[in-house]
């Protein structure tokens, strides 16, 4: 507890110093323990500045205690003790010292203000005396004005402070001045008299005066008005001067006066004066000689005090006059322009020229003298507002091989010019040019150097700069007196082109010229090349593009630039500036491309519009080519299989067409070897004969013979090595082609294949039957034996059974006749054709094919037993049923 309090005690205590502290600090404040002298001063710069600092008994403290700042501390050394209570300082006043000086003293507490008393520096510098002080009085209507105007030249530096002005006179007046000029209103001017003038310049630092203006007689500070209405007259005797007259601005009784004049031709800036001394008296005109006659002059007057003190008044306004004519007194300029005729021995010349130098009036007309193996004089008038500079003459023609002189005179109203003379010489005899030639410009200007041609340097009188423009043909031309460099004094337009030639005059005859394009300046073209393509291919491009007109170059081609783009990538091509097309290579096929082309020059480039082509997907004749490729390789496939077809043709016959045996010489008559038929003794070759019906009864009880029964087992083998086929009819063309065995050893052709093959089966009863002779054998019945022909007749309609028509009960649909394989009674061949339409005959065959139906045929199968026919023929009720010809077909023929 008591720890508490005395914690307490201790903070209380030192809050209350901290309070006591701080108000002794706020009394500082407000209490002067002291004062500085001077009290805001105004210095001067560049000299020293002393203050003194005195302190007051209040301020408990002594000169030791006081110390000085200014943009920091100041040195000790620069300190004075005055006494132990004042202490002064000095210091030096640069433009750089600073503003307040103030006087401190060391503080007893800490935070009690240092700070006495302080002054602010004004600096700057006295004024400086003025120079070269003038004063005028000007006229005002036809007196003086009493206002005298003054001026001067201030100081050349800044005072810094204020500085007053003021301009005296030995006259009371109103003053009014600033820093340089200054005007005292007098109420009336002191002509005659004599007056004094200054400047009085000051300032807080100081006070100056100018010299002082005196002036014996105020008047010689006049300056009157311009002489009025000033005049100029010619007279015609006297072509060669003007008489100017004029009228004095101010009364005679306030001075005299004095004159000068200038002049000058119309459109120079060359002025000439008259002497001072001719117009020193006071006169009202004057006479101007030495002028070029027909010459249009101006004229100017001013006026001043005839003393020569005072100022000259302004030009009069200007005055213009034409000198009268007079007979021209040079000879007119003579020029041609030969031009060659195409494919004809002459030349077209075309004589002009300008009025002479010194024409001295206007010229009415010329005078043309030509001899070229005759003599013609032309005369040639020109009218009143005739004004181009260069004058076209005459035109005639001139054979190569001819010469003329030209001379010409020029005429006005006072008289002849002097002749003037150039001779064209012959076209093989035109003397050497120069022999070389360049130019170069030089501040706006066209200089044309050239180098003489060595040995007849000496003969050259004069040379002749021409210069034309290219694009609209103006001419001009100036002399040069046997000199090398000429400048070209024509108004010579920039950024245009030109052709300069230089002719060598010898004696008044024409050389031969050196011809150089120029221009005055350059820059890039007016217009780009406007490209296009004059041949597309697959991987190149042509491009032509026209010259840039001559009038839009603006200066020498030096490259042209093919820029190409396809898609984002672009390349470039530089060309010489006399190429007009290339031929871009390496391109893509099928693509676009953007192609343009910059021209440039030594100052600039300018692009021409964009072109955009495709090149081809083909090359020109690639399409063609191909056709014909496709064609020759069609034409030699059709020609190979026409050879092939012609080569292989009887294969290719037995392969589409098979052959067909004629059925007259079939040999189904002779199947089986072993039973020969006998022949039909009335046969004839173009007849059936070789095939027989063998007509055999079933019933009969008679059997194969012995010489039969042994061949059964041979052909058995056989047979069932041939999957039994059906019989007669069982194979037909449609069937899948089988190989075959003939069942006669002699009967098969060997040399036919099995596709071609259609194969036949008879059925021999009994074996004692060979031919159409029933033969004894043996009693015992035996099985028909089934042969086969290997014939290659086709099947016959009447053949061919449809599977619809087995159970039909028409005998006659279900067994069909071959029509081949029967042979009419009689068995001749003519008979048949004899008899065909005999119905008995046809009756007879119809029970002989009934007869035939008795027999039934079926292939031997392998351990199939033989039965009689009389087991086969007969039905459930004991019948017999008739026998087929062969075993009707189920779906269609069996494959052989």
């Amino acid at each position: 507890m008591s720890f508490s309090l005395s914690v307490k005690s201790t903070i209380h205590f030192v809050g209350v110093l901290s309070f006591v502290r701080f108000s002794s600090s706020l009394l500082g404040l407000f209490t002067t323990y002291g004062t500085i002298t001077p009290q805001s001063p105004q210095v001067e710069i560049g000299k020293n500045f002393t203050a003194t600092c005195v302190l007051y008994e209040t301020a408990e403290s002594t000169a030791d205690d006081i110390f000085w700042t200014c943009n920091g501390k100041v040195p000790e050394e620069l300190y004075t003790k005055i006494n132990d209570s004042a202490v002064s300082v000095t210091i030096k006043i640069t433009p750089d010292t600073c503003k307040w000086l103030i006087c401190n003293k060391q503080p007893r507490y800490v935070n009690q203000t240092p700070a006495i008393h302080g002054i602010m520096l004004t600096k700057g510098y006295p004024p400086e005396k003025p120079n070269n002080l003038s004063c005028m009085a000007v006229q005002s209507g036809q007196k003086i004005s009493p206002i005298l105007n003054c001026s001067w030249e201030p100081g050349t530096r800044d005072e810094l402070l204020k500085t007053n002005y003021t301009l005296h006179t030995s006259w009371t007046g109103f003053n009014s001045s600033q820093k340089s000029i200054g005007y005292i209103n007098m109420e009336t001017f002191p002509s005659y008299c004599e007056l004094k003038i200054w400047v009085e310049v000051a300032n807080s630092l100081g006070k100056v005066q100018s010299e002082t203006l005196t002036v014996g007689d105020a008047n010689y500070l006049v300056k009157t008005n311009p002489p009025l209405n000033v005049h100029i007259y010619s007279e015609n005797n006297f072509p060669r001067s003007l008489l100017v007259k004029w009228r004095r601005p101010i009364e005679k009784h306030f001075f005299r006066l004095k004159y000068n004049i200038r002049f000058c031709a119309v459109g120079s800036e060359d002025w000439s004066e008259v002497p001072p001394n001719d117009t020193e008296s006071d006169v009202d005109s004057f006479r101007l000689q030495h002028l070029k006659p027909y010459t249009e002059y101006v004229v100017q007057v001013r006026c001043m005090h005839s003393i020569g003190l005072g100022y000259w008044s302004d030009w009069s306004a200007n005055a213009t006059w034409w000198t009268p004519e007079d007979k021209p007194s040079s000879q007119p300029d003579l020029w041609r322009v030969v031009i060659p005729s195409q494919g004809k021995s002459e030349r077209r010349v075309q004589v002009m020229c300008k009025d002479p130098v010194e024409s001295n009036g206007r010229i009415r007309n010329y005078s043309i003298k030509i001899q070229d193996g005759g003599r013609k004089t032309v005369l040639v008038n020109r009218s009143e507002t005739e004004s181009r500079k260069i004058i076209p003459l005459y035109q005639f023609v001139l054979p190569d091989d001819g010469e003329a002189l030209i001379e010409l005179d020029a005429c006005n109203s006072r008289g002849m010019s002097p002749r003037a003379s150039l001779t064209i010489p012959k076209f093989t005899h035109e003397p050497p040019s120069v022999k070389s030639l360049s130019w170069f410009t030089k501040e706006g200007r066209l200089w044309v150097e050239w180098v003489p041609h060595r040995g007849k340097a000496r003969d050259v009188t004069e040379y002749i700069l021409e210069w034309v423009s290219v694009s609209d043909g103006a001419l001009d031309w100036q002399r040069e007196r046997a000199s090398r460099t000429g400048l070209a004094n024509g108004n010579l337009e920039k950024f245009k082109r030109y052709s300069i030639s230089v002719y060598p005059m010898y004696s008044g005859k024409t050389g031969k010229p050196w011809t150089e394009p120029a221009f005055l300046d350059q820059k890039a073209p007016m217009v780009g090349p406007v490209v296009n393509v004059s041949r597309c291919g697959k991987n190149d491009a042509e491009l032509r593009w026209m010259e840039i007109p001559l009038d839009k170059q603006q200066g020498f081609i030096t490259n042209y630039t093919i820029f190409y783009t396809m898609g984002k990538q672009e390349q470039s091509i530089t060309v010489s500036a006399d190429t007009y097309s290339y031929t871009l290579k390496h391109l893509t096929s099928g693509s676009k491309y953007v192609v343009r082309v910059m021209a440039s020059t030594v100052a600039g480039d300018t692009f021409g519009p964009e072109y955009t082509f495709n090149t081809l997907e083909y090359a020109p004749g690639e399409i063609e080519g191909i056709v014909v490729l496709v064609c020759l390789a069609f034409l030699f496939l059709v020609v190979s299989l026409v050879v092939t077809c012609i080569l292989k043709m009887e294969r290719i016959k037995k392969k589409i067409w098979p052959p067909v045996p004629d059925p007259s010489n079939s040999t189904i008559a002779n199947w089986s070897p072993d039973f020969p038929s006998k022949a039909d003794p009335v046969s004839k070759e173009n007849a059936l004969g070789d095939v027989s019906v063998v007509e055999v009864d079933v019933f009969d009880g008679r059997s194969l013979c012995e010489e039969d029964k042994a061949g059964l087992p041979l052909k058995k083998d056989k047979y069932l090595s041939e999957e039994h086929s059906s019989g007669i009819g069982g194979s037909s063309c449609m069937s899948s082609p089988r190989q075959s065995v003939s069942d006669s050893d002699e009967g098969g052709d060997s040399g036919q294949t099995t596709a071609s093959t259609v194969q036949y089966s008879s059925v021999v009863a009994s074996s004692g039957y060979k031919g159409q002779t029933p033969q004894p054998c043996s009693s015992q019945a035996q099985t028909p034996s089934f042969a086969r022909s290997e014939s290659t007749q086709p099947l016959l309609e009447s053949e061919e059974q449809p599977e619809g028509q087995e159970g039909s009960g028409q005998p006659h649909l279900r067994h069909p006749r071959n029509a081949y394989f029967r042979r009419l009674p009689g068995g001749s061949s003519d008979d048949d054709d004899n008899n065909s339409g005999d119905p008995g005959d046809l009756n007879q065959l119809e029970m002989e094919d009934q007869g035939l139906t008795l027999l039934q045929f079926s292939p031997l199968e392998e351990g199939s037993q033989q039965t009689t026919p009389t087991e086969e023929g007969q039905t459930p009720d004991g019948q017999l049923d008739p026998i087929p010809s062969y075993l009707p077909q189920l779906r269609g023929y069996r494959p052989q």
